[in-house]
């Protein structure tokens, strides 16, 4: 039976007196036993953290009662294992970089489309580009069926991406969306600043969309950020590993190609 949680949340909030807010976490979420990173900025906080239910439960109950944090909701997995290695708090000036000046989430928040509202302009056929957010190497792991990708390595690349889209996209609908949410939140407002008059947001990103809507309209599965690399529609852990030498993530049945050597290589950057 799992028994592991695995929490990811993030909250645009003003914050300050990180240093002492840094220890006080790192000193709570190791006394809980906890794993993952949280990042801390003036801007807000962002966070993968895993461990038993009851710690889990202490560390949200403890955020929830910093200044701006109040409503901060977690989007829950279960494993069996602990997916970290360590735990980290760390201090950052963005808590996803993203390096464009002038963006600011909670003045000018694109609107966000709940997950069954997404499905059912799906299932309706109602006219939309759906536009993955997310960098390349996440994407090839799976994506909504039809879904616009901008091929980037780094969301760094994401405003030169949005300059590449077609003029007439200005005018049309899009949905865009990420693994939880949180580089819509930057790219969304960018993308109105560029001329984009009907963006939306997919609210809480892939996973809260597996949550409340399974694998409606979606292939292949979503990436994660920890060792579990992988999680299908209904958010369990799949086969998918990382390639030890270059670090692509492999599906199932990529492992079968020949090429694919554990600790050695795979069909992306083995030598032909």
């Amino acid at each position: 039976m799992s028994a592991v949680v695995n929490l990811s949340a993030y909250k645009f909030t003003p914050m300050s007196g990180l240093p002492e807010l840094r220890a006080r976490l790192l000193d709570l979420t190791k006394t809980l036993g906890l794993k993952g990173t949280i990042l801390l900025s003036g801007e807000g906080i962002n966070l993968f953290v895993a461990g038993r239910r009851p710690a889990a439960d202490a560390l949200i109950t403890e955020l929830r009662s910093l200044p701006g944090l109040a409503d901060l909701t977690p989007k829950e997995s279960l494993s069996d294992d602990q997916p970290f290695n360590r735990m980290l708090v760390k201090i950052k000036r963005e808590i996803i970089a993203f390096g464009v000046e002038g963006i600011d989430p909670t003045a000018r928040p694109a609107p966000k489309l709940p997950p069954q509202e997404l499905k059912r302009w799906l299932d309706e056929g109602h006219p939309v580009t759906l536009l993955d957010t997310r960098n390349d190497y996440e994407v090839r792991m799976g994506t909504f069926k039809g879904a616009r990708i901008p091929h980037i390595d780094s969301f760094r690349d994401f405003p030169k991406a949005v300059g590449q889209l077609p003029p007439e996209l200005k005018e049309q609908p899009i949905v865009m969306f990420c693994t939880g949410g949180i580089r819509c939140e930057k790219a969304g407002p960018f993308m109105q600043h560029a001329g984009f008059k009907q963006v939306h947001q997919l609210e809480g990103g892939i996973l809260k969309y597996f949550e409340e809507c399974g694998g409606a309209h979606y292939e292949g599965e979503c990436f994660v950020f920890d060792k579990r690399v992988g999680v299908d529609p209904q958010l369990r852990e799949t086969g998918s590993v990382m390639c030890f030498a270059c670090q692509m993530p492999l599906t199932v049945a990529e492992q079968q190609d020949p090429r694919y050597v554990p600790d050695v290589s795979c069909p992306h950057c083995a030598k032909l």
